[in-house]
């Protein structure tokens, strides 16, 4: 493995993290260097004289497979491999291997696929000196098409339809979207960096038997499950892929649709590993994330996981206004569940908006929509016209309603927000 040292965040930290990617992939790691610099060096990343350190272990150890942490341009990757006489994987490959390891879904499979062909399409460099003829014959003319050109197109096409299928994909999620709003059940999302302990809090709360283990990103495929031993209406939790630093883009633009499911919850559970000296750093990664995909604004409540590691007594915190803001608990022991249960009831039932509204004639616009997010649970129509309804919608969906042009958005803004 090698380590190159630009910033301050290239720390121990981030090293063990890097390990553990490799053994969550099934490498065992023989050997380790560091390579500190001052900036990347464009042809290598790390140093000449760094490069001939790693190539007499990769002799001297018969080594097969060098990993480097950090995310390599092409040509870097291309002259690594050539100068070492192996192959060379740095972070963002890594972790794309570890997703096509741990797919199970078609979806799933689907989604890591598309990843691994975008990154591919990027490594793409100019390794042929000879002209590969693709076609030829009468009123064709020219050299044809080069490998290289071949090799892009072909990977354009598979993307294009990889791309085809995941849409189509969307749209029976959105299908069942919108039937869990016609349900009224409400739905809880479980987010989190990885190995934060979320499988196993999942399977505590849910009674079921999600893949649990002490590795970096055992869950990929997102699972939802009914709540049991809540207070009040049922509800659904849903346990989605753990987050990471340095995320690769092309996860974040294949999993999208899936990580947006986290868009339709109620409530989202961010959970934090308790006894994690960077968790603080963590939560940031975490943060950063939901806001790539548009969840920063969704009400939020802090799990504090794995207290028994600390000898830590189980929690709950709340704001200024009463409000519960974290709980401190042990999914491992079953300490504190009881009382997350109880504040995940409460915080779902203040996510909803419940009351009675009156809609002039001329409110229709905004009537229909509500009925689109199935929000309305009884409706009279009065002699003039207007309409009174009964309306139960959740906070996620009256946001959509203000931000309508207009007179829709002044009446959603005026009769549902005050």
């Amino acid at each position: 493995m090698l380590h190159p040292v630009i910033t301050a965040l290239d720390d121990a930290d981030s090293r063990e993290e890097f390990r553990r990617l490799a053994e969550s992939a099934g490498l065992a790691v023989v050997a380790e260097v560091q390579a500190p610099r001052d900036r990347p060096d464009p042809k290598f990343f790390v140093g000449a004289g760094k490069v001939d350190e790693v190539k007499e272990l990769v002799a001297g150890d018969d080594i097969a497979l060098v990993l480097v942490n950090g995310r390599l341009s092409p040509i870097q990757e291309r002259n690594l491999a050539r100068a070492l006489k192996c192959n060379v994987l740095d972070r963002t490959t890594l972790i794309l291997d570890i997703f096509a390891q741990r797919a199970r879904s078609h979806e799933g499979k689907l989604q890591v696929e598309l990843a691994q062909l975008r990154h591919l399409s990027t490594r793409l460099v100019r390794g042929w000196t000879h002209l590969e003829r693709q076609r030829g014959g009468i009123g064709l003319r020219g050299p044809g098409e080069t490998q290289l050109e071949t090799d892009r197109r072909l990977l354009g096409d598979r993307i294009r339809q990889l791309s085809a299928r995941l849409a189509r994909v969307e749209q029976r999620r959105e299908q069942g979207r919108r039937g869990r709003r016609r349900s009224e059940i409400p739905l809880v999302a479980l987010v989190g960096y990885t190995n934060a302990g979320k499988s196993t809090l999942f399977n505590r709360l849910t009674e079921s038997a999600v893949m649990a283990r002490d590795q970096l990103f055992a869950t990929l495929d997102p699972t939802v499950r009914r709540i049991d031993g809540v207070d009040g209406s049922p509800i659904l939790l849903s346990d989605t892929v753990g987050f990471i630093r340095e995320l690769p883009h092309e996860l974040i633009a294949a999993f999208r649709a899936t990580l947006e499911e986290t868009l339709a919850a109620s409530l989202v559970i961010h959970v934090v590993d308790a006894s994690d000296p960077d968790r603080k750093r963590h939560m940031a990664v975490v943060e950063e994330v939901l806001d790539q995909i548009g969840a920063a604004e969704l009400p939020r409540l802090t799990v504090y996981n794995k207290i028994d590691l600390n000898q830590q007594s189980a929690a709950v915190e709340r704001d200024a206004n009463g409000v519960v803001e974290s709980v401190w608990l042990s999914a491992a022991t079953g300490d504190g569940l009881d009382a997350l249960r109880a504040c995940v009831a409460e915080r779902v039932d203040e996510g909803r908006i419940r009351r009675e509204i009156r809609l002039p004639p001329e409110g229709q616009r905004l009537r229909s929509r509500l009925f689109d997010l199935g929000g309305v649970r009884g409706e009279r129509v009065e002699d003039d016209g207007g309409t009174r309804l009964q309306v139960d919608l959740a906070r996620r969906d009256l946001r959509a309603l203000t931000r309508l042009d207009g007179l829709d958005g002044k009446l959603a803004r005026d009769l549902l927000l005050n």
